[in-house]
């Protein structure tokens, strides 16, 4: 199936937040104009500005870690670790091919940056013009799987779904709007692992839809789950298979919603990445 032509969950995250002003406090009168903070003399100014010195010096000796407090010994103390939640691995691979990222390395970490990357591609606005669909399908394809993975995209991508969603045949927005559709990886798992095959799943978020003020079918957020079944070449990870379910989603944001053309600009404006995890 198609990757990223689920695009039923609108949403985003985030937050917002206030921040409260109080004004000064006086015992009468207008607070705008009546209330003055009253003049300090000389003695005061010194004393407040010898406590400061004091509380500086304080704090500079805490700091050199003078006390016994056993994080002291040559710099042996232990560190915090790394959250289970935060990203590690190598830095991506350099080797591109099509435009995408190759050269993984044959281990679980390179099976899952592979099958982030690939997801991104399979997820991406140059799924819905052919030569570009071929294209990128002929990079990640295992040569075993080419021609069915090939041939079931271009079922995917019918001028009939193409036309259902608004673009024409050859997958281009119609004039005064932009076509968005990107999908970005927010994690990865290895599901089955050996030494020449791996299941790997991408849980991702995405962006859909068509810009402009005249679009029925606004950009809209998404979350989905791509599976990607990969064999490994001698050189690299290719994909046997994938296949793609909703979720899982989280609750919306109370994110303001922005206008079609500030949407338009970011896609534009905002490059995707080479992930590797």
């Amino acid at each position: 199936m198609s990757l990223g032509d689920e695009h039923r969950d609108e949403g985003g995250f985030g937050g917002t937040g206030q921040t409260r002003t109080r004004l000064p406090e006086s015992s009468g009168g207008d607070v705008y104009g009546g209330a003055r903070r009253p003049v300090r003399n000389s003695r005061s100014l010194i004393m407040v500005v010898g406590v400061v010195v004091l509380l500086v010096a304080a704090i500079a000796f805490v700091n050199r870690g003078g006390g016994d407090d056993g994080s002291s010994g040559g710099g042996n103390a232990k560190r915090p670790g790394t959250g289970p939640t935060a990203p590690t691995g190598v830095n991506p691979v350099k080797g591109k091919q099509g435009g995408i990222a190759s050269g993984f390395a044959q281990d679980e970490q390179g099976a899952q940056s592979a099958a982030a990357n690939y997801a991104v591609a399979l997820g991406s606005d140059g799924m819905f013009n052919d030569a570009h669909r071929h294209e990128i399908v002929s990079a990640i394809a295992d040569p075993s799987a080419l021609t069915t993975l090939q041939s079931g995209f271009d079922a995917d991508y019918s001028k009939e779904f193409l036309a259902q969603i608004g673009l024409s045949a050859d997958g281009s927005a119609p004039a005064g709007s932009t076509f968005v559709n990107r999908t970005v990886p927010v994690g990865t798992k290895i599901t089955r692992y050996a030494s020449g095959t791996a299941d790997v799943d991408v849980w991702c978020t995405g962006l859909f839809g068509l810009t402009g003020d005249k679009s029925t079918k606004p950009v809209t957020s998404n979350w989905f789950t791509v599976s990607v079944n990969l064999k490994w070449n001698g050189s690299d990870w290719k994909v046997l298979e994938t296949s793609q379910k909703e979720g899982p989603t989280p609750v919306t944001g109370d994110n303001a919603v922005s206008h079609s053309d500030e949407i338009a600009g970011a896609v534009s404006g905002f490059g995707g990445f080479t992930y590797a995890r």
